[in-house]
């Protein structure tokens, strides 16, 4: 093996490439792959804040639902209570309603019941004035009468 000229110069020029390379080339590579590594990291960042937000966001989200449930909820058991009420008001008054309906039936039974034993006495009455001209075979006369006969009715 024979060191000559050649290996100098190619010594010479590699080493001038290297430094040429260094100097002027490897400067913007890094630059780019730093800022490249920058980018990716402030996405990273970015990324992990968007998932903390729709985290926070899901959160308030199944707040707002569990809330808006509860209001629901406790809307709709208003609402059965009032209904209730409802139900029960308008059960007292057809009950008061019947009530009065079933007095009323009372009072106009009772004054029938009245009218038909005037009625009745009456008839009756007339009957026995009819029974007594029938044993006597001769005409009674009411008006001369009238003073036996309303005794007669009294005592029916």
């Amino acid at each position: 093996m024979s060191i000559n000229a050649t290996f100098f110069a190619q010594l010479v020029v590699f080493f001038l490439l290297v430094i040429f390379t260094m100097k002027f080339v490897w400067p913007p590579i890094a630059k780019a792959l730093d800022e490249r590594a920058s980018k990716i990291a402030a996405g990273l960042a970015a990324a992990d804040k968007a998932k903390a937000e729709l985290t926070n966001a899901n959160k308030r989200v199944e707040d707002e639902l569990a809330k808006s449930r509860n209001e629901t909820a406790a809307r709709l058991a208003d609402a059965e209570r009032r209904g209730q009420a409802i139900v029960e008001e308008a059960k007292s008054k057809a009950t008061e309603e019947g009530n009065k309906i079933v007095a009323a039936a009372k009072v106009e039974a009772e004054q029938q019941t009245i009218k038909a034993r005037e009625t009745l006495r009456e008839q009756v009455a007339a009957l026995a004035v009819k029974g007594a001209e029938q044993i006597l075979r001769k005409e009674v006369n009411a008006g001369v009468h009238a003073d036996l006969l309303s005794r007669l009715k009294t005592e029916l």
